[in-house]
């Protein structure tokens, strides 16, 4: 995918059409590339960079309890699939170019990660 931002996007139970917008719009206008400065001042629109996205329901895990994570929370593939997909279909709607994972797929995902930079993003704005 070259430069870009990797989103691995989990879907939960209460998730909808209005949180898989907003998730689009806050990856692709987050401020966290590089300007002439070396501050992370730029968003992926500004950049040109490209969007990347996989399905990770495992980020919907709880691990408070036990030894075996609970992913109660996470929504089922019927309905996590077309919420996915409209993350995408939305992001692309900003002019931005966006590659997938296959939904539901075993992938083997290569990441190099620049800074590093890891930023959750929470469709409740937990944090």
């Amino acid at each position: 995918m070259g430069e870009g931002l990797l989103a691995l996007v989990g879907v939960a139970c209460e998730d909808g059409e209005d949180a898989a917008r907003e998730l689009a719009r806050r990856l692709v206008q987050l401020r966290i590339f590089a300007d002439a400065a070396g501050r992370m001042n730029r968003s992926l629109l500004e950049s040109g960079g490209t969007l990347g996205v996989v399905s990770q329901f495992t980020l919907l895990a709880d691990a408070r309890q036990g030894r075996r994570p609970s992913y109660a929370r996470a929504a089922p593939g019927e309905q996590a699939e077309p919420l996915v997909a409209a993350v995408v279909a939305a992001a692309r709607e900003f002019g931005v170019t966006v590659v997938t994972g296959k939904f539901g797929a075993m992938m083997d995902v290569h990441l190099v990660n620049a800074g590093p930079v890891t930023i959750l993003l929470d469709s409740e704005r937990l944090f």
